[in-house]
């Protein structure tokens, strides 16, 4: 999805889980921290490196990862 750049998968990086720009901080963090009622504010202060679109496109992509839907094919 273009408008998740900001997020990215490696291999080498935090077991592959998706993390924020290539750094050391996973989607699975922020989320964590939101639904925690830490605001967006808040986050940014304690990590002076994010950004606030790092933030958006985070719950952006847990949102789109929590619509996916498994479908089983026949004969698999």
């Amino acid at each position: 999805m273009d408008q998740l750049d900001r997020i990215t998968q490696q291999p080498g990086v935090m077991g592959g889980k998706a993390c924020i720009r290539g750094m050391r901080v996973t989607v699975g963090m922020i989320v964590g921290q939101i639904g925690a009622g830490r605001s967006i504010e808040e986050i940014l202060a304690d990590y002076p490196y994010l950004e606030h679109e790092d933030i958006l496109q985070a719950l952006r992509y847990a949102a789109w990862r929590a619509e996916e839907r498994e479908v089983a094919i026949a004969g698999a």
